[in-house]
């Protein structure tokens, strides 16, 4: 299909990759990108979306004749620091046999290194938009001839507030430009930011169907009590020693207590990865993942977006999703690819279990699972280290209480709603014989003074600034 329309050097890098013909989004979405046209692309997590615009960005850029002298040809945006890793990954084997010269820059690392490489010359930018917006303000280095963007995972960058930092970037970047924009969904704020980004009227290509997950997923929930959760996850653990699975939690605090709980005292092959990490524990967590054949990550909703880690075996939702998008999303980590397979399983509360249904009325279908029951033993292990560890007795508070804390605040009240919650059965959850005392008032009301400070530190932030 691609033979003749592209640069042989990306032909024979594809096959080096393992990729013998393209997938339906790439047959699609190449030939409008090639034209030089606006797309705006909709398409199921792990469907090769990828590969579908780094192509023509890199063959465009060929064809133009690009080299460091002409500055920044393409701007991708990701939302996450791992999506823009693993974006700058694929783009890096891709130029492998190719002189454009390109760079990664996101938060967390020091600027000094980016603004020197961003001054001697970039072709192909990948970026989160807080830091390329920090450039593009505040760096003196050459994006005149800019000719493309790319915003990857659209809805997500909506989701994480980023529509300031688009909107200015946009205000500062070329005009004359094609504009790709990739999301799962197509809503209406989807559509504000295309009207937003592209002068031109968009081509729209779909590859979604009525099924909202990928063919090889077996997927479905298994009715835990909340004080059972911690023995059933061990048990699941053990049995997938020889497998690659990933769990998902709704804090970091969350993540932190259960990663000190199986790493360091059940002695599991765990690896952990939030978003309160340093930039290079990250890094550093996300690639130990991709490279292992086994192993288990405990992860919040920060690696559920668009991350194509290898071989997952196991989906595992410890915690439940804020919505539909973020379920497919975390269940995207498997069955990634054609003919690929992957499981997932979410654990439910005997009270929660309705939301089985609201799934299925979004086309999301899951099958009930049974579990043998697991040992006690692990429960009075936890017990007794909770009891007599400090510092496990410290995390296992806070993580219950953000746990506490993410479900009251939970969108879908409907289905999990506090009130319903057996609290002193959730304490045991976290390895605690009585409940520490939580005062929700007390709580709610230290979340809405830090809500009041941080609103009063951008008011006189902005003050200072146009002072």
């Amino acid at each position: 299909m691609l033979k003749g329309k592209i640069d042989r050097r990306i032909l024979d890098t594809l096959k080096l990759m393992g990729f013998e013909k393209p997938t339906e989004i790439q047959a699609k979405i190449l030939p409008q990108l090639l034209l030089g046209k606006d797309v705006i692309g909709a398409a199921k997590t792990g469907s090769g979306k990828t590969l579908a615009f780094l192509i023509p960005v890199v063959e465009n850029l060929l064809r133009l004749q690009f080299t460091p002298k002409h500055g920044v040809g393409c701007v991708i945006i990701s939302p996450t620091r791992e999506l823009a890793l693993q974006t700058y990954e694929v783009l890096k084997k891709l130029l492998a046999a190719i002189d454009l010269s390109h760079i990664l820059i996101v938060g967390g690392v020091k600027k000094h290194k980016e603004i020197k490489l961003l001054q001697k010359g970039v072709n192909i930018l990948v970026s989160t938009p807080g830091r390329l917006l920090d450039h593009l303000q505040n760096t003196e280095f050459n994006f005149k001839n800019m000719k493309c963007l790319i915003l990857d995972e659209a809805d997500k960058l909506l989701e994480a507030g980023f529509e300031k930092h688009i909107a200015g970037i946009i205000k500062l970047i070329p005009e004359d430009r094609q504009t790709a924009l990739f999301s799962a969904t197509i809503d209406d704020k989807i559509k504000n930011l295309a009207r937003l980004s592209m002068k031109s009227s968009p081509v729209l290509i779909s590859v979604l169907d009525n099924v909202r997950t990928v063919n090889g997923l077996q997927q479905g929930y298994f009715i835990c009590p909340i004080e059972e959760r911690i023995p059933w996850l061990h048990k699941m653990l053990k049995k997938c020693k020889k497998l690659k699975v990933m769990v998902f939690f709704s804090s970091c605090k969350s993540v932190d207590f259960h990663y000190e709980f199986f790493k360091c005292h059940c002695k599991a092959p765990v690896i952990s990865i939030h978003g309160k990490l340093s930039q290079a524990n990250r890094k550093e967590a996300y690639r130990s993942f991709v490279e292992a054949k086994t192993g288990v990550l405990f992860c919040t909703d920060v690696a559920a977006r668009g991350l194509d880690i290898p071989h997952v075996d196991w989906i595992v939702q410890y915690d439940p999703p804020t919505d539909v998008k973020e379920y497919i999303h975390r269940v995207g980590r498997t069955a990634r690819g054609s003919n690929t397979t992957g499981n997932a399983v979410i654990l439910l509360r005997p009270e929660e279990e309705e939301f089985v249904n609201f799934l299925k009325a979004k086309k999301v279908y899951l099958d009930k699972y049974n579990f043998e029951g697991p040992s006690s033993e692990v429960v009075e292990m936890l017990q007794n280290l909770i009891k007599d560890n400090g510092v496990m007795r410290t995390l296992s508070r806070k993580a219950y209480l953000s746990f506490l804390r993410c479900y009251k605040k939970h969108p879908l009240t409907k289905f999990f709603d506090i009130n319903n919650m057996d609290l002193d059965a959730a304490a045991k959850g976290f390895g605690f014989i009585e409940r520490p005392h939580i005062d929700f008032c007390i709580l709610l009301q230290l979340l809405l003074i830090k809500k009041l400070l941080l609103q009063s530190y951008e008011f006189i932030a902005f003050f200072w600034f146009h002072k």
